[in-house]
């Protein structure tokens, strides 16, 4: 058995629709009853005055008072009060004397009979106004008295209008009136139509309910989202940014959210590649960019409905996978070193087996005693010099991956570090960083050289640790002094695809830890590389960074 679909939800804009709809009718059809009533009143106000006016001034006429002290009053007052009721578009006027016995009548049938209406208040001398059934019906009308030169009440005056002509007489506006209130009616229906399809348009047809739900949900999963999401308006002011992207960013107080939305991206005080990578207009793949603590990829993508809207951010943190990738590519170095070393101890081997076949063992002995002197020198120099022990691992392996490359890489005269010196503070992952980093951007630059020399130098200068990493390579070039530290800056020839980042990571380890990184001239050419780290605290981090100024060693 199929169960009937249920009746899908009003869109919002259709509720709204219907809504407006119902309250422009309510308003306009209150405007038309309150002006109906109100022109109905005006019309009956105006009528009053009118028979007022006629009847005061028929009992200010002097022929009338004449008239009145004839014999025959109605010979001369018919034919006079007619032609006034003509001439100033009044229903009856009808005068009578004192008690009320009319001397004149649009009906002559009635001129003799009694006067059906009010008089009392105008033979006491006062007009006034009433609405009252006569011999023509219902009538708007006026009395007032007629005295003569003494003040004496010597008759009545009475003009009217008749109801059905006021209602006559507003019949046309109320016509016109329901005409505009019908356009008006329909014109807002239209307005209103055409305002909520740009509503429908913009909600694409849900219904309150379901607007609700989206915005709980699209709450629940922003701040459930544990990589950075940030929204930017078409003038790059922030609209909405996560907490992972305030934490990623470094960005926000004590308010959180609302002390970065509507700012605009260039005042956050992010480090200008990445402010640049935000600004731009076209679209970011995977961008590798760098904070004062972490290493970010970067996404852009802008929204547009047939203009730009704004720009979709998303950001990943890669800190820990950049740190691993690092160490990753140091023991892929110490893996191809040690299958050098290896092959050559293979070598070795078979010609210490083949001395002693041939009888020599004595030149066999000597043959791999020396050595074993000449490996076991170069590890009682590194750890001589440098007794820190995983400074001095990261050396080892580092002379054996240079050897490999045909690069010398030797020990500075002046190192000295002794175990237990470095606090806390200073983790060994940053050392491997910054020094390990340092070691291969002058190996790359030395390799091909005459001579192929680095000179690593480790020690300490009263509250500071100085690492300092010299090479003999093509030397500076001026015009990239100010770049060597920036992300993606590399002379090498395959680009900045994937390179450019290890000068780059050894600035923010270095920064992050309040210490200072140089670069300049290396006697006898080349270029030498400076970090210097604080040994007390271990530093506060910088609110500026400071990028060293010098000039830039062969590759970075």
């Amino acid at each position: 058995m199929r169960i009937p679909d249920l009746p899908r939800p009003r869109s919002l804009a259709g509720q709204l629709f219907a809504m407006q709809a119902v309250l422009l009718a309510l308003v306009v059809a209150g405007y038309a009853l309150f002006t109906f009533v109100s022109d109905r009143g005006q019309a009956e106000a105006a009528a009053r005055r009118q028979a007022t006016a006629v009847a005061r001034s028929i009992a200010d006429s002097p022929s009338v008072r004449t008239a009145i002290r004839t014999a025959d009053p109605t010979a001369r007052l018919q034919p006079y009060a007619l032609k006034v009721q003509r001439d100033t578009q009044v229903d009856f006027v009808t005068i009578m004397n004192p008690e009320g016995i009319r001397w004149t009548h649009p009906d002559p049938d009635q001129i003799g009979k009694r006067f059906l209406g009010t008089i009392a208040p105008a033979r006491r001398g006062r007009s006034f106004t009433e609405t009252y059934t006569g011999t023509l019906g219902p009538s708007v009308r006026a009395v007032t008295p007629v005295e003569d030169a003494d003040g004496r009440v010597i008759g009545l005056v009475s003009a009217g209008i008749k109801v059905e002509a006021i209602s006559a007489r507003i019949q046309e506006q109320v016509t016109a009136l329901f005409a505009v209130a019908g356009g008006i009616l329909v014109l807002g229906a239209l307005g209103t139509y055409v305002i909520n399809a740009r509503l429908r348009r913009h909600t694409h047809g849900m219904g309150a309910d379901e607007l609700s739900r989206m915005y709980d949900y699209h709450q629940a999963a922003l701040h459930a989202v544990r990589e950075g999401l940030l929204m930017l308006d078409a003038q790059h002011r922030v609209a909405l940014i996560n907490d992972g992207g305030r934490e990623l960013l470094g960005v926000g107080g004590p308010a959180g959210e609302a002390d970065v939305v509507g700012r605009s991206v260039a005042d956050l005080g992010l480090p200008a590649p990445l402010t640049g990578a935000l600004l731009a207009s076209e679209p970011r793949v995977d961008e590798v960019h760098l904070t004062a603590s972490r290493v970010l990829v970067v996404n852009t993508s802008p929204v547009s409905g047939g203009q730009h809207r704004g720009t979709v951010v998303t950001l990943r943190d890669v800190t820990e996978l950049q740190s691993l990738m690092g160490e990753l590519d140091s023991e892929r170095g110490f893996t191809q070193a040690l299958r050098s070393q290896a092959h050559e101890a293979a070598n070795r081997l078979h010609t210490v087996v083949s001395l002693i076949e041939l009888g020599r063992a004595e030149e066999a002995v000597e043959f791999a005693t020396a050595e074993l002197e000449l490996a076991q020198a170069l590890t009682d120099q590194v750890v001589a010099a440098v007794s820190e022990p995983v400074l001095a691992a990261l050396l080892l392996g580092k002379t054996a991956q240079a050897n490999e490359r045909g690069v010398e890489l030797v020990v500075g005269q002046d190192s000295g570090l002794d175990d237990g010196l470095l606090p806390p503070s200073l983790s060994s992952r940053d050392l491997v960083t910054i020094l390990g980093n340092l070691v291969d951007n002058a190996v790359d630059a030395a390799q091909g050289g005459v001579p192929a020399r680095v000179t690593v130098t480790v020690r300490t200068a009263g509250d500071e640790l100085v690492l300092r990493v010299a090479d003999t390579g093509p030397g500076v070039d001026p015009a990239h002094a100010g770049l060597v530290f920036e992300r993606g800056f590399t002379t090498k020839p395959t680009g900045p695809g994937g390179r450019g980042l290890g000068l780059a990571l050894v600035r923010q380890a270095v920064h992050r830890h309040a210490g200072t990184l140089t670069v300049r001239d290396a006697e006898g050419g080349g270029a030498l590389f400076e970090a210097r780290l604080p040994l007390g605290s271990g530093g506060e981090r910088r609110a500026g960074e400071r990028a060293g100024t010098g000039t830039a060693g062969g590759a970075a």
